[in-house]
């Protein structure tokens, strides 16, 4: 790596805290920085990303130049062959201390979680195939729905890609995708997209309804929402409103949904392939803390679900704080709803459960977990 580039690199894992994580970081130095062309940039983005995957090999007294050069070695090692580092050596290394509390470690999880992050895109219904020969180093997952998931392979710049700006795709991990996919409303009906963020499953969900019906995005994060609106402008979805809430029992609507969806904050373990650095920031008691709201939502929500309607939750994450302990409280408090059965829609032959995790190794994104129930008449 040049020097000017691995200054930059350096500089954002200087300034990079628990307050302040690395990929915002990341994102107002490259903004800031003059005359970085789009390589150079993703050159700076993977030094800064290697650097904390593989931040438990390294020796904190050595020039931190020489630090990120180890882990960019360590990269490309695990690249050609993953099976050179000792399983042993990935367990004790990848991860921190206190998450062998919260989840069983395997060798699998963490050799998923140390490989270089793939790129999904979302295709429009039925657009999937199209969509990949346009693009070009593009790659449906499989067929029917699974068509419209798409690995693209390429290196082009596709925030400028004319088909971009159309709408005709948004870049979506592909668990995220499967979650739309789980709550399968239908035209016509009324959702609640409860947690929105940025919107990103909200679109999925207008483009399953075809556009029609009506979902509720609600966030306590305005800037969020404006995001959200510009996002569906250029998708051309319109069956949505946009509400503030700050996840009180206090609900914005009186309204009964036919479906609430929960993707409800989380310590985003899952998330740790694409984000290396939260691994070092997080601790368990965000977990636990984060546990304990993921209930409340959740209790919260619940009674503006019809009879008969659907209540799903997912979280980015594995531990068993905000997933198997989150849903045994919710059975325990709400015994007006039933288990709904699940099938992976990415595992054909896997039987239908009422709740299951999506693991790194399984579909190539990030770790999930989703549970799903019905509200009885």
């Amino acid at each position: 790596m040049p020097p000017h580039l691995l200054k930059l690199v350096a500089d954002v894992i200087k300034l990079s805290s628990r307050e302040q994580p690395a990929d915002a970081v990341l994102r107002e130095e490259l903004r800031a920085a003059r005359g970085l062309s789009r390589a150079d940039g993703a050159q700076v983005s993977r030094g800064v990303f290697a650097y904390f995957r593989w931040l438990g090999w390294l020796h904190q007294s050595q020039p931190l130049p020489k630090q990120v050069s180890l882990s960019l070695e360590l990269s490309r090692r695990f690249a050609n062959d993953p099976t050179s580092f000792p399983n042993d050596e990935l367990l004790a290394r990848v991860l921190p201390s206190w998450i062998h509390d919260e989840i069983s470690i395997t060798t699998d999880l963490v050799r998923a979680l140390q490989a270089e992050p793939r790129l999904w895109l979302r295709a429009r219904p039925g657009q999937g195939r199209g969509l990949a020969a346009e693009l070009g180093s593009c790659e449906p997952f499989g067929g029917g729905p699974l068509a419209d998931i798409l690995e693209y392979r390429g290196n082009q710049d596709l925030f400028r890609t004319e088909t971009f700006q159309q709408g005709q795709f948004e870049l979506q991990d592909i668990s995220s995708q499967v979650v739309g996919l789980l709550c399968a409303p239908n035209s016509g009906e009324t959702w609640w997209d409860a947690c929105a963020g940025e919107g990103g499953k909200t679109l999925h969900l207008s483009d399953l309804m075809q556009n029609k019906g009506l979902i509720w995005a609600t966030d306590r994060a305005q800037w969020r929402l404006q995001k959200l609106k510009r996002r569906a402008a250029r998708a051309r979805v319109f069956n949505f409103r946009t509400v503030l809430w700050d996840g009180s029992a206090t609900l914005p609507t009186r309204t009964k949904f036919d479906g609430i969806l929960v993707d409800a904050p989380c310590s985003g373990m899952g998330t740790w392939q694409r984000n290396p650095h939260a691994r070092w920031t997080t601790s368990v008691n965000d977990v636990r803390e984060l546990g304990v709201l993921q209930k409340e939502l959740l209790a919260n929500v619940a009674p503006a679900t019809k009879p008969g309607g659907k209540l799903i939750y997912s979280v980015c994450t594995l531990t068993q704080s905000e997933t198997v302990d989150v849903v045994e409280d919710f059975e325990r408090r709400f015994p007006n709803f039933q288990r709904s059965d699940l099938c992976n829609p990415l595992m054909s032959q896997a039987p239908p459960v009422a709740s299951f995790s999506l693991l790194p190794k399984e579909s190539g994104g990030n770790g999930m977990f989703v549970a799903a129930w019905i509200r009885k008449p």
